[in-house]
């Protein structure tokens, strides 16, 4: 099975945003929204100035995080190595916007379900260039088989210097540049205080371009398609419930452990949990682009998804306190004294799945940040 790949020469790329048009056509995507696009990078003072254009496109990575993250394996990868997407099961949960680190999916406000690139797979099916291939007129995009060593993708790869957008994040990218220097790679750079580098996190270089993002001749971005924030009062308004309903959850257990036996550990302490973790429930399946779609997490799950763990822990949460709260009203101290170590287990789980949400929250609104500081036009 082939392996396709694309190598883009961007001392070729004259910005005339043809790719840009022929995707929109090809795949009738909505206006506001892009599969692909061309970037623009500015750097340096008048009259020694240079414009750069950088075409962006889902990178098909090896170990792409948007299908790891994706809890209805909405997103899955071909046999020819192609990650493509069936929007017939995506829920609408932007977890893979916020799991990729190129900023390369989006929510058809059409379908309002995730969409990306897939290298025109409807069109390599059928032994034909993707779209933007096709009508680039500099001939700057190379498509093809990075298996097949007589492929020119795949010389290219093997023998030329390319480079790759952020390659510490390790996803393996099948997009390859010519050309490309660190001004148009991570524009972002130039607005940062620290660098990065092979996993590790380096101070700014004595000398080097001042962080000021309105400093002369600093790389910025003159072009680029807004950016729609994945996450944002929903997430902190699903933490906030949450928090309680397990803080809830845990103290009732760990006073019932130590002897009490009051209205607290019998009947307040799960109904807070119970009506918070109920709360949460709401709010995630309200949030949903699909909300009547909610149940694919459970009956289509992608165990390797951290959201599908959070909803098996919430499942179990809402069962233990229920049935606490039950086993209470009936006077079954017995079934309460046996539900104490799984109420402590299911609420350290919960926990869990409380910083793996903030993580990837905090994540998104740093890239975020990044992005508006680099370039108004991207916020």
């Amino acid at each position: 099975m082939p392996n396709y790949g694309f190598a883009i020469d961007l001392r070729k790329c004259i910005g005339c945003h043809a790719c840009t048009i022929a995707c929109k056509a090809e795949h009738e995507i909505p206006v506001g929204v892009n599969r692909c696009w061309v970037k623009t990078v500015e750097e340096g003072v008048f009259p020694e100035t240079r414009r750069f254009f950088f075409p962006v496109l889902c990178n098909q990575c090896d170990d792409a995080p948007c299908m790891r993250i994706c809890p209805t394996n909405a997103l899955f990868k071909r046999r020819d190595g192609i990650v493509d997407l069936r929007s017939d099961v995506c829920i609408g949960c932007r977890a893979c916007m916020v799991a990729c680190p190129y900023d390369q999916l989006f929510i058809d406000p059409n379908t309002r379900t995730a969409e990306k690139c897939n290298f025109c797979a409807n069109r390599v099916e059928n032994q034909l260039l993707p779209a933007c291939v096709s009508v680039c007129p500099t001939e700057c995009r190379i498509f093809g088989d990075l298996d097949d060593p007589a492929s020119e993708v795949a010389m290219i790869a093997q023998r030329e210097a390319t480079s790759v957008r952020k390659p510490e994040k390790q996803t393996l990218p099948k997009v390859f540049y010519i050309g490309a220097n660190d001004s148009v790679l991570q524009p972002e750079v130039a607005v940062r205080p620290f660098t990065y580098k092979e996993g590790q996190v380096l101070l700014r270089p004595l000398g080097s371009p001042s962080p000021d993002p309105a400093s002369p001749g600093s790389a910025r971005v003159d072009y680029d398609t807004p950016h729609e924030k994945p996450w944002g009062l929903d997430m902190a308004l699903y933490l906030l419930t949450k928090g309680i309903a397990t803080g809830a959850m845990l103290l009732t257990a760990i006073l019932w452990w130590l002897g009490d036996r009051s209205a607290v550990t019998q009947l307040a302490g799960p109904a807070i949990s119970l009506v918070f973790i109920t709360a949460t429930a709401v709010l995630l399946v309200a949030d949903l682009e699909r909300p009547e779609r909610f149940y694919y997490i459970l009956v289509r799950p992608n165990r390797r998804s951290w959201m599908v763990w959070g909803a098996y822990f919430l499942t179990a949460h809402g069962a233990i306190s229920a049935l606490w709260l039950a086993s209470a009203w009936f006077g079954f101290t017995g079934v309460l004294t046996a539900l104490v170590w799984p109420a402590v287990a299911i609420s350290i789980a919960s926990s869990r799945s409380i910083w793996a949400a903030s993580s990837s929250d905090h994540c998104v609104r740093s890239a975020s940040q990044r992005s508006s500081a680099a370039s108004p036009s991207a916020s």
